[in-house]
């Protein structure tokens, strides 16, 4: 018999619940879910309620092999080092959290003390496994531009530098580095965070923002020059149903990366 990873999740939004649906359609490899923490169980009522907690002692101590972040920046705070402290890998959705250095360290030296990983899926990019690669010679240049229609801005930073609903044109509403960009869009920008952190770092990891109401797919656009040669990639994700400032692709990255943790054959890396 193959024994299963025990999976943890923590939170139960857009992206929760699509992982929850792959884990449970068996696409996200030879794992189990185990348990799903969020703030008040009494909220949902569904047939997997059985495993959701809200006592946080008793959601560490399951001794589980993966638990996966898709709560936010103020989870990868909160439960970052107390999950890989548990000897749990742990998978992050919100990874402009790691625009913070002293957050990055702290967990990198949790991860390891405690022989855990920090994984970090493409999530809504791709070509994070090239850039890497990149990075053994030298790099010249490396951008991203993300474009997203004004319904994904809401209730974001966007509406104070925009009138969402009478914007005609593609208008740039930041230009500058990934470190600061990842803070100023925590929901719309992570991707800038895992390109940073898999190429040159936040400083020097260029961003360009824009509200375009020309589409109606988040696109983002990923642009390098090195050694290796030139490399741009443009992918367009179909926003969330429930939640317009992700994508579905995120769900779908995350239960791959865990996937590729049970398979014997492994693509990409």
């Amino acid at each position: 018999m193959i024994a299963l990873l025990k999976i943890g999740l923590i939170g139960y939004g857009a992206i929760g619940q699509d992982i929850v649906k792959y884990i449970n359609e068996g696409k996200a490899g030879d794992v189990m879910l185990n348990a799903v923490l969020v703030r008040r169980k009494d909220k949902y009522a569904s047939r997997i309620s059985h495993l959701f907690f809200e006592n946080e002692e008793a959601f560490f101590e399951l001794g589980l092999d993966v638990i996966i972040e898709a709560a936010g920046h103020e989870a990868v705070y909160k439960y970052g080092k107390r999950a890989l402290s548990s000897n749990s890998d742990f998978v992050i959705a919100s990874v402009g959290a790691l625009a913070d250095d002293t957050l990055l360290a702290e967990l990198q030296t949790a991860a390891k003390l405690n022989n855990s990983r920090i994984m970090i899926p493409s999530a809504a990019i791709a070509g994070l496994d090239r850039v890497a690669a990149s990075m053994l010679q030298s790099v010249d240049e490396v951008k991203l531009v993300t474009r997203k229609p004004p319904s994904a801005w809401r209730g974001t930073i966007a509406e104070d530098k925009v009138d969402l609903d009478t914007v005609k044109e593609p208008l740039c509403i930041y230009s500058g580095v990934a470190r600061e960009s990842s803070k100023l869009f925590p929901e719309s920008t992570n991707v800038s965070a895992a390109l940073s952190l898999a190429g040159v770092g936040f400083e020097k990891t260029k961003v360009e923002v824009y509200v375009d109401p020309t589409i109606t797919r988040n696109t983002h656009q990923i642009i390098v020059k090195g050694y290796f040669g030139e490399m741009e990639v443009k992918v367009q994700n179909i926003p969330s149903a429930t939640n317009p400032k992700t994508g579905y692709i995120v769900a779908m990255s995350i239960c791959n990366a865990l996937k590729s943790r049970t398979s014997s054959i492994v693509i990409g890396v």
